[in-house]
């Protein structure tokens, strides 16, 4: 029993950290127009922004949360401004924009790999591979990751119901996600909407990042893997719905986390490589049974006949 507590604690603390990233992917798609491949490895560099913090200042990566989640807003910033912008002026196609964020994606994981070899130069420590679960500490009979990340998600979702709903710049962003031409036209800043929503996207994958290591081992590499569950989760809550990849990220993170485990008692723990194939397998029902994922169901009460 002690186990399973803790495997359904370790899925919980997953899904927290896949909603978070699943919204920012979200985000930018809705007010772009294009998902994000370089959305995992906007996570990774949070990772190795608290990583760096933890050995060159010595601060505990849960009080390197608030750094972490500036400087992903300003690695959002710089990707859609150094990236994606000067395409969208000259009228590139989705393909085009998608082909940009991939390149991004890329260029991010050599600069993760060159990086990585200098940090542990300098400091005669790991960081090709590492895990923050030694810096961890118990709340209440459990790891306080489950704790901090169940509030980041309150936070962050109190934040935004608040900024969407109860501001005048959310009502503008949220008029740019649903008919951006449209939006324009009635005078809201279309691209200020874009911007902001670029910032949001990299400081909440950042903040994940910066997580994530309490529950799994990161490398450079780590976002090209991450990267699946991320688009299984927004796609199958419904790629144009926040709430929807609120309830896609649960969906995804449990069942990747406690299908492998069950597996793992009937093929063993070689099976653990293959855990993306559970999210695959969803995402491929989804894209099959419900092409707009879970929001978009029309769900509709059977009657009786009497």
């Amino acid at each position: 029993m002690v186990l399973e507590g803790a495997v359904l604690e370790g899925a919980i603390i997953y899904s927290n950290l896949l909603v978070l990233l699943g919204i920012g992917l979200t985000i930018t798609y809705v007010t772009t127009g294009v998902p994000n491949f370089a959305q995992g490895s906007f996570a990774i560099f949070g990772s190795y922004v608290s990583l760096s913090l933890l050995y060159l200042a010595g601060v505990h990566p849960y009080y390197s949360l608030p750094i972490t989640f500036a400087v992903g807003g300003f690695l959002g910033t710089t990707a859609y401004l150094g990236v994606l912008k000067p395409l969208l002026a000259r009228g590139a196609g989705v393909v085009i924009l998608m082909v940009a964020t991939l390149t991004a994606d890329l260029i991010m994981l050599g600069s993760l790999g060159a990086y990585s070899d200098y940090l542990a130069a300098i400091t005669k420590r790991s960081a090709k591979k590492f895990i923050f679960t030694p810096y961890d500490f118990e709340v209440f009979g459990s790891p306080a990751i489950f704790t901090v990340s169940a509030l980041v998600i309150a936070v962050m979702l109190v934040g935004l119901l608040l900024l969407l709903y109860r501001t005048k710049f959310g009502i503008a962003l949220r008029a740019s996600m649903e008919n951006p031409a449209l939006s324009e036209i009635m005078g809201v800043d279309v691209e200020k909407a874009r911007i902001f929503s670029w910032i949001l996207s990299g400081a909440l994958a950042s903040t994940a990042g910066a997580l994530l290591p309490f529950r799994q081992e990161i490398v450079p590499a780590g976002g090209s893997l991450i990267i699946v569950s991320i688009f299984a989760a927004s796609v199958v809550g419904g790629l144009t719905s926040i709430f929807g990849a609120l309830v896609g990220g649960y969906i995804i993170g449990m069942s990747e986390s406690l299908v492998t485990y069950e597996l793992t008692s009937i093929f063993g723990t070689g099976v653990l490589l293959y855990a993306k194939v559970v999210s695959l397998v969803i995402l491929a029902f989804t894209l099959a049974f419900a092409p707009k994922g879970i929001t978009g169901i029309r769900w509709r009460r059977s009657k009786r006949s009497i």
